[in-house]
């Protein structure tokens, strides 16, 4: 038992975090499949009204979402929370009077920190930037799942696509922080402990959207994110890898092989240290040049190594380790 917790404590951690796995990883397809059954059975109108529902309310999504402070501020967040340990640290103040886009790395297998961090209230980053609404944007695919919709959505978290962002930095005001785990599928392939490889060279979609609405970049870095689960790496053209190129072409994000510290699903007990940089201050350019985009762009890969170094050593990892950008 962990120093200073009651057998009931981890007990509720524990439930907290499989729960949230087997949320990541089956709920989606557990509400489509329910649907579908249900259109079969005597209960076949609640699939019709709800289908009738999602027609008309297709584009909510993207015009920034649903979000319940009752569904972020559940008291099983804190219990997730507390397993790993997950905690936040500020290194500069943000002005609630701009918009920011913040590039989270590394996405690790389920991106843990960033949702505790991001779509939850248990990290406290409404009480350490104040006037600052965070919304983490995530593949917009999953907002086509029924009911599961409705769920992600009450965590605040809207479709990392151009109409939901433009939305976001445009029709809601100043004090938003759009944070996007830049490297998504790719970078979760890269996912293994000891292992601190981001992807973000060819990635500029995000520098661009910043430049269109004068929004600030803020580089974050996960530090422990890729130490939760064991993955199986394949080999650059294995046939293994293949497949997973494949899946990640067709849907949108790649299939992992990996195992945590119990039952498969219940990941190491790893504490996640979420630091967000400085901001690096953009100028707005409605139509940027590629010029324009490149310098930004090489500022905020400068700025992430930065952060990196500068913590690496106060978040667990020993001063050799390197941070490898591709």
């Amino acid at each position: 038992m962990t120093k200073g917790k009651t057998q009931g404590k981890e007990l509720l951690e524990v439930v907290s975090v499989l729960q949230w796995v087997l949320s990541f990883l089956f709920l989606g397809l557990g509400c489509a499949i329910l649907m579908v059954y249900l259109m079969f059975t005597s209960l076949w109108p609640l699939s019709v009204l709800y289908f009738i529902w999602l027609v008309i309310d297709w584009e909510t999504p993207e015009r920034g979402g649903r979000r319940s402070t009752f569904t972020r501020n559940w008291k099983v967040w804190r219990h997730l929370r507390d397993f790993f340990p997950v905690k936040l640290v500020k290194t500069a103040e943000l002005n609630p009077n701009k918009n920011y886009i913040l590039g989270c790395h590394p996405h690790g297998i389920m991106s843990a920190g960033a949702f505790t961090c991001f779509s939850t209230e248990s990290c406290g980053f409404a009480e350490m930037f104040p006037g600052l609404k965070s919304t983490l944007v995530i593949l917009a695919g999953l907002f086509r799942l029924p009911i599961f919709r409705e769920y992600i959505m009450s965590g605040g978290l809207c479709p990392v696509s151009k109409p939901s962002i433009t939305h976001l930095l445009s029709q809601t005001g100043k004090g938003n922080a759009i944070v996007i785990v830049i490297g998504g599928a790719a970078e979760s392939l890269a996912s293994f402990p000891g292992v601190n490889t981001v992807v973000v060279k060819q990635r500029k979609g995000f520098v661009r959207m910043a430049l269109e609405f004068g929004a600030d970049l803020v580089p974050v870095y996960s530090f422990g994110e890729n130490e939760l689960f064991k993955q199986v790496i394949f080999s650059d053209g294995s046939l293994g890898r293949k497949l997973q190129d494949l899946f990640k072409k067709i849907v949108g994000f790649a299939p992992c092989l990996f195992v945590g510290e119990r039952l498969a699903f219940i990941p190491y007990r790893t504490p996640i240290t979420i630091v967000v940089g400085s901001p690096i201050s953009v100028s707005k350019s409605i139509t940027p040049t590629e010029d324009e985009i490149d310098h930004y762009h090489r500022l905020y890969m400068d700025e992430l190594t930065k952060l990196f170094h500068e913590h690496k050593v106060s978040c667990g990892l020993s001063a050799d380790h390197k941070l490898q950008i591709i």
